[in-house]
C-alpha cells in the first residue's frame, strides 16, 4: 500500500479544494490514500458528497484546529 499523499488546499475557497483533490485523484493509482486539508468550512460536507458520488472511499473526516482533514481512497 502506497503512502498517503496531502492535498493542501488550506487557505482557498470553495471549490477550490475540490478541484484541488480531483486533480490528485486524477493523478493517482487504484488504492491510494489521499489526505485533504482545508480551512473551507464547506468541504466538510461537500467532499464526501463528491467521493460518495464518484464512487471512492471516506476513510475518515475530522476537523481539527479548524482545518478538515479529510482522508480518501481512490477506488477505480
Amino acid at each position: 500500500m502506497s503512502d498517503t499523499k496531502i492535498v493542501d488546499a488550506r487557505d482557498t475557497f470553495c471549490p477550490g479544494p475540490l478541484m484541488e483533490l480531483i486533480t490528485h485523484m486524477k493523478q493517482s493509482s487504484v488504492g491510494d490514500t489521499l489526505e485533504l486539508l482545508s480551512t473551507d468550512e464547506g468541504s466538510g460536507a461537500d467532499v464526501p458528497e463528491w467521493v460518495n458520488k464518484v464512487g471512492h472511499e471516506i476513510i475518515s473526516n475530522e476537523k481539527i484546529d479548524g482545518v478538515w482533514h479529510i482522508k480518501i481512497r481512490k477506488a477505480k
